[in-house]
């Protein structure tokens, strides 16, 4: 798996994003520029993150290419990002940037990423209850306008998960 890490100092979260959030809550416009940015360079945004880990605040981004994403390319992008990012001013404080490949437990940010998993096990955590729950590991069987379905072990019927719910979902990596 590809990973780059860019710290960077003296900027602080700007109006662009919620510390937190992941790909929803970004703005919209700050979304299509990192989109636009990556897929020049021949890769796919997947998702974005922004976490705070104690002191520190991460900036993440999954991509992907046709091929093997290489820590060459994650080096590559994050310098073009960073180029972007500090132009853009979006963030105030000190953040670090990650920019990495989704590895084997391949994290799933958009209704169309849970299309392409149909079949394969996935776990996902909710921020509300679904069937009395906020987390689910199962075979993903199909994607039906904005629902997810899924047939969990040990459960006879398949849940259906709303993907407004879905705080974060990634697929079970197969070793």
């Amino acid at each position: 798996m590809g990973f780059f890490v860019l710290e960077h100092a003296e900027w602080a979260v700007g109006p662009l994003f919620v510390w937190g959030g992941d790909m929803r809550q970004m703005d919209p416009v700050l979304k299509e520029r990192l989109e636009t940015l990556i897929a020049s360079m021949g890769y796919e945004l997947l998702g974005c993150e922004c976490l705070s880990q104690g002191r520190q605040m991460v900036f993440r981004i999954y991509m992907d290419g046709k091929n093997a994403v290489t820590i060459d390319d994650c080096s590559r992008v994050s310098r073009q990002v960073s180029a972007m990012l500090d132009v853009e001013e979006v963030f105030q404080g000190r953040y670090f940037l990650e920019v990495s490949s989704p590895g084997i437990n391949r994290p799933l940010f958009e209704l169309e990423h849970y299309r392409r998993a149909i079949g394969r096990t996935v776990k996902i955590r909710l921020h509300a209850l679904v069937n009395e729950r906020r987390q689910f590991a199962g075979v993903l069987l199909r994607v039906e306008g904005e629902d997810i379905y899924l047939q969990v072990e040990g459960l006879m019927q398949e849940v259906r998960v709303p993907f407004s719910v879905i705080e974060k979902g990634h697929v079970v990596g197969e070793v």
